[in-house]
Order: C-alpha cells, then structure tokens, then sequence
C-alpha cells in the first residue's frame, strides 16, 4: 500500500501471511467381544455391538476434545496442534494478546475458550485419503490369548479417527486463562469482567457490527462444569438490590442452553482444574 499521486505508476505488491504448520494425527481403539456371548444372545447381536462400540466411540471423542484443547507436536510428534500451545504465553501482540489473564498462580488453574468455528477462525481438519469424523470397521473373527496365554476367539471391530485444527486467524480466538478454582468457587474472582475482556478481543464481534450480520462462522464459549456452576451462582438473584440478569438460555437448534452474549456456552470435562499458570 503506498500514498498515490496522478501520473505515476503503482507499486506491485502481494499479500503477505504467517506461515503455520498444521499437523493431525489419528487414535484408534480395537473393540473384541467374546464370540460365546454372541451365541449366548443370537437376537441381540446388533445391540451388543451397539453397546459395546459407544463406549470406545467416547473414549475417542474425550480424547479428540482434549486434542482440541491441550495436545502439542512439539512435546509429542503424534499430537495435533491444540489451541493451548498457540495461546500458552502471555504477551501484547500476536495470540498472545487474545488472552485475559485472570491472575491465578498456583496449579488449580482452568481456562475459558470463545471460539469462532469457520474458515477465518478455528477448523477440524483430516488428511487427504481419509475420511471426516470416527470410521468404524468390521475386523470380523480374530484369535486372541486370555490372561494364561491361552486361545479364544473374538469378533472385532476397529475404530480410527484422523483430525487435526487449523486456525485462520488468532483473532477469531480469545480466552481466560490462569482462573484460580478454588479462588472463583468461594467468589474472589470477577469472572464476568474477564469475560468481557475476552469478549472484546474477538474480531468476530468487529466484523458482525461491521455487516450487521453473524460471523461467517459459528461462535461457542467453552468451559468446564466448575465455571460454568460459578457463571450460573453468579447469574442468579440472590438479593434484593441484585436486578442484574448475566446468564440466559438462548434456542440453538430447539434445544435450551445456557449463553454468554449469545455465544452458546459448550460445557466438557476435557478442561482441567489443574492447569499450570502461563506466563509472558
């Protein structure tokens, strides 16, 4: 970009970006069920298999979440890149500069995430071959040992999921970070000021006043159930002179939830009361 003038030429230029390294990885988990218990219970042989797949299909999904949030390549080559590793070191500038410190400096530390799900903010993405989401296949019967070291036979079924995240812009990410637990449950921490902060970090809010229309992609607050039980204390009446309405509920997709400024707040396990503090 440079200041024009008549009669002179312009100066060619091309748009110039960071380079990121996105990586994925996959997890896998190999479900074998005894080939007696399907004899035993011939009619319910879909339901078995029904039963005994969703709690491996768990397993991963709490493992892709916590990917999500936690999992680095540079501490452990098979890990994708979570957003904990782009958004671990305090600082005025860069992903740094999304993050709201909330002063917590022991190890009883836990975090809040407002994310922007698109193609300019945060995306789940897989390796090309392979296929979105947790694939599901049918080993049939295999030989397997017991705890003696003697055969049996099993039916198995084989589970896999390649994913990774890739991240447009930091902007389209702010979090709370460094929230002490035990100092927010007894209601030393001002949760709501450093959600606002948070809240105005998001380029996702610029650009929807912008245009007047929502962000192009869809926007979530993530916590654990510790903060989210604070957000609720703190959201509820208790007094006579307290008229202030903090937390609502908010229709996405004919299903009730609760809500920070619209964004529908996702709570899961797979964010810990026992994060280290970050530093600048």
């Amino acid at each position: 970009i440079y200041d024009g003038k008549c009669v002179e030429h312009a100066d060619q230029s091309k748009a110039d970006k960071q380079t990121v390294d996105d990586t994925t990885g996959f997890v896998e988990s190999l479900c074998s069920v005894d080939q007696r218990q399907f004899k035993l219970y011939a009619k319910n042989e879909a339901m078995i298999r029904s039963q005994e797949g969703r709690t491996h299909i768990e397993s991963m999904a709490q493992e892709l979440i916590t990917a999500m949030f936690y999992h680095d390549p540079a501490t452990n080559v098979r890990h994708p890149r979570g957003l904990g590793s782009q958004f671990g070191t305090l600082a005025s500038s860069g992903s740094g500069n999304q993050i709201v410190d909330a002063g917590g400096t022991g190890a009883d530390n836990t975090s809040i995430w407002m994310v922007e799900w698109g193609y300019d903010g945060l995306s789940a993405i897989y390796p090309d071959g392979t296929v979105g989401g947790i694939g599901r296949e049918n080993k049939g019967q295999q030989r397997a040992l017991d705890a003696a070291g003697n055969p049996y036979f099993v039916e198995e079924e084989l589970f896999t999921s390649h994913i990774g995240f890739s991240l447009g812009d930091w902007q389209r990410v702010s979090c709370v970070r460094n929230i002490d637990v035990s100092e927010l449950m007894a209601g030393n921490v001002d949760i709501y000021k450093h959600l606002r902060k948070a809240y105005y970090k998001l380029k996702s809010r610029r650009v929807n006043k912008l245009h007047d229309v929502k962000a192009p992609g869809r926007i979530a607050m993530y916590c654990n159930t510790d903060v989210l039980e604070a957000l609720d204390g703190l959201g509820t009446n208790s007094g006579s002179s307290d008229n202030k309405l903090r937390l609502k509920t908010t229709e996405i997709q004919g299903k009730e939830v609760e809500a920070y400024r619209q964004f529908p707040i996702r709570e899961t396990d797979a964010i810990l009361n026992t994060e280290a503090r970050i530093v600048a």
